[in-house]
């Protein structure tokens, strides 16, 4: 945490939105005053859990706690050193079980999570000491645990699960809104949590991240500003990256158009002695940043902090945001790019690259600016009836590599995805027939797209959302529609319709096409890599 006795990072951020909300919209209550928050343990361990909601009354900026009925109430003063908090553990749901509490509106905090041990907190004379396992002499760095994090009040619920300091507890969260339909994100793909885990220790320098107790239980990855404060990572991991981007634009010119619903707002900045200096259309200097350590871009501080404004704040969010992605000084309008174009550097935030590689919608919170062009995993609704956090495997039936050349075969019947006769170009439709092996039928996931060995990329036609939108080849721009997905389910999706790719009209045949359409789970819309 930034400081001992306040919420951080994406929580800060959502408590910043909703209080815009309330700030720009009259008050008007929507949604329950008590929200049920459902907790669903499909986890797959034994271990008896252990729940907690904390956090802040957002009328009075008072520390407390929630108990399972919903009420609120605030935490009695601690001591120097800090004080042993009372227990105000919830009992969680058994194997296969989901408990509900209730939150109260008007509260921004955690939904803590634990396995087999109750978290230890302690209270000093102004707040909460919340765990921190990377640091020394934690007594939670033991357990396995984690949280998601959430703002409830007039203007609805928004809810995030946070990696932003670690990767532990595989959880999905969820909000339910009055018109019945549920949004999802965070989900693992199937073995995402192994392939995370071993992904950074397969990455060089990177494995002192990975923190195991004696049991040989991995409890979480710390991220790599949380690994470097510890000394398990290279403090100076990012400096020639940082270097290299930073002094691009002392040649070229960096433009920043912070508001993706008001383009006409843009800043231009330049390199001059190591400050970069950004000035608005009128040519006035509005911000100055000088270059971030390796430990700012971590942080998002420092150098990059980015104060509650509308000009030097929305700048430095970019300008970090760029810098985990490796972007900057690649790409010279931010925000820029997309999913494809992200962590493509060999100096790179590869914890966060990781993280969103094996979610199943592709989004995450890697680090706490990771809301720059909406890769955040959060769900909101104005008007919420329910909430959930589902507990979600930790291991099994991982999918081959996500580079891994292979065909894309039907459940249903066996055939694979084709590119017919060979026909690479834009706008090709894709056919399914009998798997051959051809190369027009071998396709590798590639920074969240479905490539060909040629590099043609599989795509939306026109970015439709629409069912039976056409399933097609077009040139890789890292457009939204080029995004997809194999579920562990078998789902191949494409996140921006949240359609399913499907064997049109149930056609059994050779030459019979794809298209998009709602995923009902039928097998003309389950497939495997093989």
């Amino acid at each position: 945490m930034r400081t001992r006795t306040k919420w951080f990072s994406a929580l800060a951020a959502l408590a910043a939105i909703a209080s815009a909300a309330i700030a720009s919209t009259p008050a008007q209550a929507i949604g329950p005053d008590l929200l049920p928050l459902n907790v669903t343990n499909n986890s797959g361990r034994s271990e008896a859990v252990h729940l907690y909601v904390l956090g802040t009354d957002i009328r009075n900026g008072r520390l407390g706690y929630v108990n399972q009925a919903g009420a609120f109430t605030p935490w009695s003063p601690g001591g120097n050193p800090p004080t042993p908090a009372p227990d105000v553990s919830i009992a969680g749901p058994g194997p296969g079980g989901t408990a509900t509490l209730r939150v109260p509106r008007f509260i921004s905090g955690r939904v803590y999570m634990s396995f087999g041990e109750k978290l230890k907190f302690f209270l000093t004379p102004d707040g909460l000491v919340q765990p921190a396992p990377w640091a020394g002499g934690d007594p939670n760095s033991g357990i396995l645990f984690d949280w998601s994090e959430f703002t409830y009040n007039d203007a609805g619920l928004w809810l995030n699960s946070s990696q932003v300091d670690m990767f532990a507890v595989p959880h999905a969260v969820t909000v339910t809104g009055a018109s019945g339909a549920t949004k999802k994100t965070g989900e693992l793909k199937s073995g995402g949590r192994d392939a995370v885990i071993n992904g950074i220790r397969n990455q060089a320098g990177w494995g002192g991240s990975v923190m195991s107790r004696s049991d040989g239980t991995v409890l979480r990855v710390l991220a790599p500003g949380k690994a470097a404060d510890v000394g398990n990572f290279d403090r100076n991991y990012l400096d020639s990256y940082i270097t290299q981007a930073w002094n691009a634009y002392m040649t070229k010119t960096l433009t920043v158009q912070p508001f993706g619903d008001r383009p006409d707002v843009k800043y231009f900045g330049g390199t001059s002695g190591g400050t970069m200096n950004f000035r608005n259309t009128a040519g006035q200097q509005v911000a100055s940043f000088t270059k971030p350590s390796t430990a700012n871009v971590w942080g998002c501080d420092g150098a990059l902090h980015a104060p509650n404004d509308q000009v030097v704040g929305p700048i430095a969010r970019t300008l970090c945001a760029a810098l985990h992605r490796s972007t900057l000084g690649r790409i010279d309008v931010q925000p820029g790019g997309g999913p494809a174009d992200f962590y493509q550097g060999a100096i790179t935030n590869h914890y966060s690259r990781l993280v969103h590689q094996n979610m199943v919608d592709g989004k995450a919170y890697g680090f706490a600016f990771d809301d720059v062009q909406a890769q955040e995993s959060l769900v909101h609704d104005g008007d919420p009836r329910s909430a959930g956090i589902i507990l979600t495997p930790f291991s099994g039936g991982s999918t081959p590599p996500p580079a891994a050349v292979s065909s894309i075969v039907s459940d249903w019947h066996g055939k694979c995805i084709d590119v017919p006769n060979w026909n690479f170009a834009d706008g090709q439709r894709l056919i399914v027939w009998n798997c051959t092996g051809g190369t027009n039928q071998k396709f590798e996931f590639v920074g969240g797209t479905l490539r060909t060995e040629n590099n043609k990329c599989v795509d939306v036609a026109w970015g439709s959302t629409a069912n039976g939108a056409a399933v097609q080849l077009a040139t890789c721009s890292g457009n939204p529609a080029q995004q997809f997905v194999l579920s562990g389910a078998g789902d191949l999706v494409n996140p921006q319709a949240n359609k399913c790719v499907d064997i049109a009209e149930w056609n059994p045949n050779n030459d019979a096409v794809l298209h998009m359409w709602d995923c009902v789970g039928g097998a003309n819309q389950k497939w495997h890599r093989a």
